[in-house]
Parts: structure tokens; C-alpha cells; sequence
């Protein structure tokens, strides 16, 4: 029986709301003190510190490269002719803009569903199956992302062109499959939000581990796998370093659309800015729609573990 119908019981229905409406005017966290000013002043600085680079591409974006050289900071709001200069890199004939838009989505989302796929179930078995060597086992895993990614590349490089694959997309999307830090962010969530209660009764009511693990781990840990797919995409989109090797100007993906941009004896920093902003609105569209439901997410998991 909850306490409010108990104070319904004892002290009437006039104190019963009283007390039900105070229990709704707590939050979550049970504190009702609010942020200061200097909170609040810190995060607007964040915000506007964090904000500013990209308000300065789109300001670029929107200039001529004779306003640019003028001045560095060309004007104060953009216009209208940002569109042009989409329109530009888009009919550019130097760069295949729709290939590299195709390509690079095909290896965020791919990317993105192998990564949680793999890393969910690397971490539910890191998290709740017990078998020889688990401990040193994820450590080593860990250590895994000290190394540089550099190291790496020349042996990766051997390897893709040995087996046919330079100049395809699988060379990018092969390497990144699964990830470690995926495997320790799903291993320490798992850890806290999945009962073994659920494992057992799933496991008496005859379920396979797989079975277990879909039924029972997947869905309890939606809201970090949410989480960690749009990292995955958002790295894959942007990523430069490892494509620029492995990939050619017939086969690119956008970053290297928007580098071709500029390989040029003049550069057109107008052009590039648009291409950049161009690159990054898909993201900011993204985190637009998806954003707020996926920090909601991961607060009600945190609650819930």
C-alpha cells in the first residue's frame, strides 16, 4: 500500500493530496535546490565556447574569399549565398559528393550496428558469465586503447592490399567492427543495470545463453547501446586519417571530399567552409532529433541500476 493512501486512511483525502502533491514537486534526485547564477553563467560560456567554431564556418561559409581576406571576420550573420556555395560542392565536377555521402553513411551505420552488437555481447559476458581468465582477459582489452591507432596502420595497410581490398569501402568497415571501448562502456553498464535474478529466471525457464542474451541483456541495455552507436557514427563520419590511406579519389567518403576541396594552388576557404558545414549538418540534424531522447535514456538506465 503506497503512503498516500495510507494518509488517506488516517489523516483524510485533504491531506492525502496535500501529500501527493508534494511528492511530485521533488525530483528525481530528491533535492529541491536550484543552480546559482554561476552555474548557470559557466554553462552559458561552455555553450557559447563550444558553439563558436561552428558559427564561424557558417559565417565563412556565407563570405566571398576576397571578404576573407579582408577581413577575418567577414560579417556578423550569414545570408542567403551559404546555399550557393552548398550547391557548388555538391554540382562540384572535381568530387563525387553523392558517392562520398553514400559511402560514408553506409560505413556509419554499419559501423555503428556491428560495434553495438559485438560490444553488448563481449560485455554481457564480461559482465555476467564467469570463466576462466574473465579478469586478465579485460584488461587486456583495456590496455588495447593505449596503444596508438598509427602503429597499426602500416601492417593494416599490407594486409587490405594483399587481400583486394584498397580502394573499397569493407577496408574501413572490416577494421572497425568492434571496438574496446565499446566492450569496457557496455561491460561497466551491464555490471550495474542487469540483475542476475533475470539471467537465472530466463535460464529456468529454458532459455539458450544467446537466447538469454537477447531477450534479457539486449533490452536492458538499450540506452547505453544507444549511446555508443552515435559515438560509432558520429567517429565514422568524421574520420579521416585511416580512409585517406585506404581509399581513393573514385571511391572517397565526405572528409575527403571536403579535403579535395581545398587541393588547390588557391583556396577557396568561402567553398571549404561550406563543405564543411555542409559535411556537419547532417550530425547537427541528428542530434537535433535524437539527442534529447537518448540522454533521457541513459538517465532513466542510470535510475533504474
Amino acid at each position: 500500500m503506497s503512503s498516500v493512501a495510507v494518509t488517506a486512511q488516517t489523516a483524510g483525502p485533504g491531506a492525502a493530496r496535500a501529500a501527493a502533491k508534494r511528492r511530485r514537486r521533488v525530483p528525481l534526485g530528491g533535492s529541491t535546490r536550484r543552480a546559482g547564477r554561476l552555474t548557470y553563467f559557466l554553462l552559458g560560456a561552455v555553450l557559447l565556447i563550444s558553439i563558436f567554431p561552428l558559427y564561424y564556418t557558417l559565417l565563412l561559409g556565407s563570405s566571398d574569399s576576397v571578404s576573407i581576406a579582408q577581413n577575418p571576420i567577414p560579417q556578423w550573420l550569414p545570408d542567403s549565398s551559404l546555399f550557393a556555395q552548398f550547391q557548388t560542392v555538391i554540382a562540384s565536377d572535381s568530387i563525387n559528393f553523392w558517392k562520398a555521402l553514400w559511402n560514408s553513411t553506409l560505413i556509419g551505420v554499419f559501423s555503428s550496428l556491428s560495434v553495438v552488437f559485438f560490444s553488448t555481447l563481449a560485455g554481457y559476458s564480461f559482465a555476467k558469465l564467469n570463466f576462466r581468465g574473465r579478469g586478465p582477459l579485460l584488461v587486456f582489452v583495456i590496455a588495447t586503447m593505449a596503444v596508438p591507432v598509427q602503429l597499426g596502420i602500416i601492417p593494416l595497410y599490407i594486409l587490405m592490399s594483399e587481400i583486394g581490398w584498397y580502394g573499397k569501402v569493407q577496408a574501413v568497415i572490416v577494421p572497425g567492427l568492434v571496438t574496446a571501448f565499446g566492450v569496457f562502456w557496455m561491460t561497466q553498464y551491464l555490471s550495474e543495470a542487469l540483475p542476475y535474478e533475470l539471467i537465472e529466471a530466463a535460464r529456468v525457464d529454458g532459455a539458450s545463453m544467446f537466447r538469454t542474451f537477447w531477450s534479457v541483456a539486449m533490452p536492458a541495455a538499450l540506452p547505453a547501446a544507444a549511446m555508443l552507436g552515435l559515438f560509432q557514427f558520429v567517429q565514422q563520419w568524421t574520420n579521416y586519417f585511416w580512409p585517406s590511406i585506404i581509399l581513393t579519389s573514385q571511391n572517397p567518403t565526405l572528409p575527403l571530399v571536403v579535403q579535395s576541396l581545398r587541393d588547390n594552388y588557391f583556396v577557396d576557404y568561402s567553398l571549404v567552409m561550406g563543405g564543411v558545414f555542409l559535411v556537419t549538418l547532417p550530425l547537427l540534424v541528428m542530434f537535433f532529433f535524437v539527442g534529447r531522447q537518448l540522454v533521457a535514456g541513459i538517465m532513466a538506465g542510470a535510475v533504474k541500476g
